[in-house]
């Protein structure tokens, strides 16, 4: 008896359907599974076997082929056991399938028959929907994340008697619903972190708050316990709320690379993501055999926090060049492609030196002539040139310290970023994939970043004496453009200038003493 049933295969961040065709026939004995399956898929007939069995149930003593098309997509993982097992048993007659083609069906099997948790529910379950089935029936843990997709009904089942009592009618299951925009409406606004439990540090909150406005990568440098990892942590509390479009689109990776717990249904807060200096590229960017998106995809629409820079290795550092400007990593194999969105803030923060205290208002630094300019060169100029602004976070005073005023909340600060967002939103409403200051091509500088005679004075006497590299200059005038839009003000004004000049730290040729 021939049978035909659907599940998923996820490429990328999108889903492909794959069907599956099990024949079971009185002729001879033997199985044989085709249409390009890994490892994980072929070891599965062991666990089938056995949970199979430990249902009640008998394994069919027959010829059984199994075909998995189109047999020119590599079929990875475990996640396959459910509905090959559900063809097993309905092509011996065990179970009805009349209705079974109706569904897509993933989930592995445990030995005792109960099901474990599937990656990439969310794009399947869209792509489900798009192609018209009517339900999605998969594990419980992943039925929340699932039922965000309207349209279609997803039923999450403990275990594989659960399904086969389902489709023989003896039990009706209920489908998960999720209520997703009240969901939204109620945690798109709360955040663990706020600034409010910033003492001090005025210069910089000032800082971060225009990197939220316009977009721009922050690098923060200073000494040990200045404050550099604090601040960086309560920048998504001032970013804009993620609208449903980006929280969809962050799901989706997140779903697609197992992160996403049982009760989690969508990504609310932007993703707030800080790897450790030992990370390898392909964790960084993506990758390895069966690609899996990395931590900058992770932070797709949220911020990307790189503590201590010049400890990551140079190759990490360099293969994000890249996708800082395109806002997508391409991975390429010999027979496929995947591509993910990346689209994040980087945040990075350093010491000056390796004892940590060059500059240091108090301490010495103990480093050797030139030690501090070479522990500064880990960083390149290419990826400097991709950051616009550059602070120096001194340490905080005791009265500061233990001042009892009430500093200004990250809701307040996120109202005037809001502000500036849509200011840009109206003026990059006509250039695709321009969504703030930040990705201002140069020819979109010199015709958007206009500044008067006496600007252009301030500016080239500021590159002159401060000895500014000629990087600098366009990402001053980006950010002076982002400083104006926190002001509501058209025109780039001297003051605008003013301020974004002495974000430009590590552009100075005489900084770290050379």
């Amino acid at each position: 008896m021939l049978i035909k049933l659907f599940g998923s295969a996820v490429h990328g961040v999108n889903a492909v359907t794959i069907t599956i065709e099990v024949n079971v026939a009185n002729a001879g004995v033997g199985y044989s599974l085709v249409g390009l399956p890994d490892n994980a898929v072929k070891e599965g007939q062991q666990r089938i076997e056995t949970a199979v069995k430990n249902m009640g149930l008998k394994m069919p003593r027959l010829r059984v082929v199994i075909n998995m098309a189109p047999a020119d997509i590599r079929k990875e993982g475990s996640s396959y056991d459910l509905p090959i097992a559900l063809g097993y048993l309905a092509g011996s007659e065990q179970m009805k399938g009349d209705d079974i083609h109706k569904y897509i069906i993933m989930g592995e099997l445990a030995l005792d028959g109960t099901l474990k948790p599937i990656k990439g529910a969310l794009p399947i379950a869209i792509q489900a929907r798009k192609e018209g089935f009517e339900g999605f029936i998969l594990p419980k843990e992943n039925a929340r994340e699932a039922a965000i997709v309207n349209n279609l009904k997803v039923y999450g089942v403990d275990n594989l008697k659960e399904v086969i009592d389902f489709f023989n009618g003896d039990v009706l299951l209920q489908p998960v619903e999720v209520d997703t925009r009240k969901e939204f409406e109620e945690n798109i606004h709360k955040n663990d972190n706020d600034f409010a439990d910033v003492r001090g540090q005025e210069n910089i909150k000032r800082a971060l708050e225009i990197a939220a406005a316009g977009g721009h990568n922050v690098i923060l440098i200073g000494p040990p316990g200045a404050g550099k990892t604090m601040l960086a942590k309560r920048l998504p509390s001032i970013l804009p709320p993620l609208n449903l479009q980006e929280a969809l689109e962050s799901t989706k990776i997140h779903s697609v690379a197992g992160r996403l717990s049982k009760e989690t249904s969508l990504l609310f807060q932007r993703p707030f993501r800080a790897p450790h200096h030992t990370i390898s590229d392909i964790a960084l960017v993506g990758g390895g055999n069966n690609p899996q998106p990395g931590e900058i995809s992770l932070a797709h629409n949220g911020v990307l926090f790189l503590d201590e820079l010049p400890e990551f290795k140079r190759t990490v550092l360099e293969v994000m060049r890249q996708p800082l400007e395109e806002r997508r990593i391409t991975i390429s194999r010999a027979k496929f492609s995947i591509e993910y969105p990346c689209s994040f803030m980087l945040i990075a923060s350093m010491n000056p030196c390796p004892c940590g205290y060059f500059n240091h208002p108090e301490k010495e630094c103990i480093c050797g002539p030139g030690v501090v300019q070479k522990y500064l060169s880990k960083v390149s100029g290419p990826l400097l040139d991709r950051i616009d602004i550059h602070i120096e976070v001194t340490p905080v005073n005791f009265d500061q310290l233990t001042d009892t005023r009430k500093a200004e909340l990250s809701k307040n600060i996120r109202e005037r970023v809001i502000k500036a967002r849509d200011i840009q939103n109206e003026r990059y409403k006509e250039n695709e994939n321009i969504y703030s200051n930040a990705q201002m091509s140069s020819t979109q500088v010199r015709a958007l970043c206009q500044i008067s005679t006496a600007g252009q004075t301030l500016l080239k006497t500021a590159m002159n004496r401060l000895q500014l590299s000629a990087r600098a200059y366009d990402r001053i005038l980006k950010v002076a453009r982002t400083i104006a839009d926190l002001s509501a003000s058209e025109e780039i004004k001297i003051e605008h200038l003013a301020e974004a000049i002495q974000y430009r730290s590590l552009d100075r040729e005489t900084w770290g003493g050379s």
